[in-house]
């Protein structure tokens, strides 16, 4: 029979897709496990059940194929298309204990699921059963991942790097088997475990490079907009969707991040439960462990009756827990114990733990990797919520949706006021929009197209059943957020407070109070949020102060107020940033 290794080169050669990679490495491992199996003291009382790869780089998951080991024994001529596809989308997922000993060793692991114990197969590294969980050996930091596996019969499993040049780490593939009278033993993964890693090898950088097999771009009432970058993930997606363990979803501030989290408890068994959102940004940080597991009246000053918590209002449904980054160590040390143990207990209640049952999805914008290595970011709850990471794009990368997303923000905005009307955007107003950059994402976006929305009613009425947004709206609504460059600061400065004379020359003695003017300051910061984010265009204007004490949010509006009321002054309905101070309308980010 013709070398693994050789057929491998060559199925791989023909492979157009990840799919078609994954599918060729599954076959060929399984296929060379099978065949030790059978030649091993285990080979009546063991079998191969399936492989997975997974395919997930430093930023989060690319890929993920499942290939159970009986669907491998038949020809691919045989499988077809329909059976390749079925099997990369089984809701099966391994340890996040083996992906973080994956990532501190960059060699196989050996699982024993009925002891509890992984093992690192590296020279030095003591067999199973001889190691008293020291640096040769680790137990499963949440309970749930060995009765996970137990619960389909997976008795061993071998985890295998996914090196590139350099052994940067690019995923992993795991092969479970179920074999009882091998437990507490070797099983066969040492027999074969150099060529299987070879196989590893040569396979890392076609399943790295190989782009996805293109995916229906559907989209729905949760994700109304799906472009060719999030249509690549969102077979992991849903396969994701489905699971109990935490989800990390992560990318620049106003992606979609709370948006995506709700498709996905929508996908979930858990949809017709709460979904509950825990946004940390606007909580002290002495209050967050309160917020989180809810208290007794009387716990703390301020406590003046009991509240239930964040984690028991998503009881049997999700929480979504956004700017991760932003939870205290001790508030984190609390979710790292709800994480493991599915147990708390309410601040000032000295009664049994209640039990958590809710799904959680959590959500960051920042490097959690870097707050580990700055001491900022508890290293063990990192990989605790890192099990299933995504990563969304920003704008930038997903200019095929602009249109598509201007298009619905206009169309839900539009029938808010008139529920039979129609919207359009005219073709070279969406060109426009694509040609933009949007560091704001698509909040930035969302913004732009109220304003325009506003201005397109300023042209033909409030009563416009049937509107149309011209370029020239968007032109108008885009010059807000535009820099000044071509001339200095205190000519364009002096340019506004002569207008600000001029409408009060126009109006009389005392229509325009001096004070309206510090509505500028509301101004300045409106638009630095808009393009930085709250926190950043405070500390850009000196208010680190601010930040930290948690009263940034009170600050934005008090200015944004001022805005207001000078917009009003002048006879506007509200200023061009208006939709800051809106509360309760529906998330972009």
């Amino acid at each position: 029979m013709q070398d693994p290794a050789v057929r491998l080169m060559a199925m791989l050669m023909d492979a157009g897709s990840f799919e078609e990679a994954a599918r060729a490495t599954l076959r060929l491992v399984l296929e060379l496990a099978e065949q030790t199996l059978a030649a091993s003291r285990y080979a009546a009382r063991g079998r191969i059940i399936r492989g997975m790869i997974h395919l997930r780089p430093e930023e989060g998951y690319r890929g993920l194929a499942v290939l159970e080991a009986d669907a491998a024994r038949r020809p691919p001529e045989a499988a077809g298309r329909a059976d390749a596809v079925a099997g990369m989308v089984t809701p099966l997922l391994a340890s996040a204990t083996a992906w973080q000993l994956m990532v501190e060793r960059r060699c196989a692991i050996f699982i024993d699921v009925n002891l509890g114990v992984l093992t690192p197969h590296q020279e030095g590294a003591l067999p199973l059963g001889e190691s008293e969980l020291g640096p040769a050996g680790r137990a499963f930091n949440s309970i749930e991942s060995q009765q996970r596996f137990a619960g389909r019969h997976v008795t061993h499993v071998d985890v295998l790097p996914l090196l590139g040049p350099g052994r940067v780490l690019h995923g992993m593939i795991s092969l479970e088997a179920e074999c009882p009278a091998a437990v507490g033993q070797d099983f066969i993964w040492r027999e074969c475990g150099e060529r299987l890693q070879l196989l590893a090898h040569l396979a890392t950088p076609h399943l790295t490079a190989l782009p996805p097999r293109p995916s229906e771009q559907v989209g729905d009432g949760y994700l109304p907009v799906v472009g060719a970058a999030l249509a690549s993930l969102l077979p992991a997606l849903k396969v994701f969707a489905r699971q109990e363990e935490t989800l990390l979803i992560s990318g620049p501030t106003g992606v979609g991040k709370s948006r995506l989290a709700r498709w996905c408890h929508e996908q979930s068994s858990r949809r017709r439960e709460p979904f509950e959102v825990l946004e940390l940004m606007t909580v002290p940080e002495e209050l967050q462990m309160a917020e989180l597991f809810g208290w007794k009246k009387g716990a703390f000053s301020g406590a003046v009756g009991d509240n239930p918590g964040a984690v028991a209002r998503a009881g049997g449904g999700t929480l979504f827990i956004d700017e991760i980054d932003k939870l205290s160590l001790k508030a984190q040390a609390g979710l790292l114990h709800v994480l493991e143990e599915r147990a708390y207990r309410r601040l000032g209640d000295s009664g049994a733990e209640r039990r958590a049952d809710v799904r959680f999805i959590i959500g960051t914008n920042a490097n959690l990797q870097a707050g580990v290595r700055a001491g900022r970011f508890r290293e063990d709850l990192y990989y605790r919520i890192k099990v299933l990471p995504i990563s969304l794009p920003p704008l930038e990368a997903r200019r095929d949706e602009i249109a598509r997303w201007a298009r619905y923000m206009a169309d839900r905005r539009h029938r808010e006021r008139f529920p039979e009307g129609q919207v359009r955007l005219t073709g070279e107003a969406e060109r426009l929009l694509i040609t933009q950059s949007w560091p704001g994402n698509l909040r930035q976006l969302d913004n732009i197209v109220r304003r325009a929305y506003a201005l397109a009613l300023v042209d033909r009425g409030e009563d416009a059943q049937a509107l149309t947004l011209e370029v020239h709206h968007f032109e108008r609504s885009l010059r807000y957020e535009s820099e000044p460059v071509s001339q200095p600061l205190t000519e364009l400065l002096s340019t506004a407070a002569g207008a600000f004379v001029s409408a009060a020359q126009a109006r009389g003695p005392g229509a325009l109070d001096l004070d309206l003017a510090d509505g500028f300051r509301g101004l300045v910061l409106a638009v630095a949020t808009r393009r930085l984010g709250r926190d950043e265009a405070l500390r850009l204007f000196g208010r680190e102060g601010l930040v930290k004490s948690r009263n940034h949010h009170r600050a934005l509006r008090r200015e944004l107020e001022k805005l207001e009321a000078l917009s009003k002054a002048l006879g506007l309905e509200g200023s061009p940033f208006s939709e800051l101070l809106e509360e309760g309308s529906e998330p972009v980010g």
